[in-house]
């Protein structure tokens, strides 16, 4: 029996926007507040895995076309890569670099290997969780 979600899947379309939005915010916001890569990723996984509810895995599986495997793996390689920029300068591994930069409209920035280490643990933290959602949403 086929059941009828149509309000459950007009209702997951703007929910998983909204919590999309705010783990943005709460990625963008982890520098200085708490938040980060980890709950961002977290809160990424919770969005999709809403819409796989609401969805089937085939349908989520078109919506985002990616390998959970390769964006773990692009993840880790942020992460590294961040830790070792640091070697790379005479200091010790995941030590962070940072910079101030004078944009045209935002002003004085501070730029910070910290954001990319964040995005490397979002993409490890996203692609683990959903590994594991798919793993046990297309076992028999």
């Amino acid at each position: 029996m086929k059941t009828n979600d149509v309000l459950l899947r007009n209702v997951t379309k703007v929910v998983a926007f909204i919590i999309f939005l705010f783990s943005l915010h709460l990625f963008f916001a982890g520098h200085y507040n708490p938040g980060g890569g980890f709950v961002a990723g977290l809160t990424s996984a919770g969005a999709i895995t809403l819409t796989l509810l609401a969805y089937d895995i085939k349908t989520v599986k078109s919506m985002l076309n990616m390998n959970t495997i390769i964006i773990t793996a692009v993840g880790l390689i942020f992460v590294v890569g961040t830790g070792l920029l640091g070697v790379f300068s005479g200091k010790p591994f995941l030590t962070h670099l940072y910079g101030h930069v004078d944009l045209p409209v935002l002003g004085d920035t501070s730029l910070h290997t910290a954001t990319l280490f964040d995005l490397g643990v979002y993409l490890v933290v996203v692609g683990v969780t959903l590994t594991i959602i798919q793993t046990i949403g297309e076992s028999d």
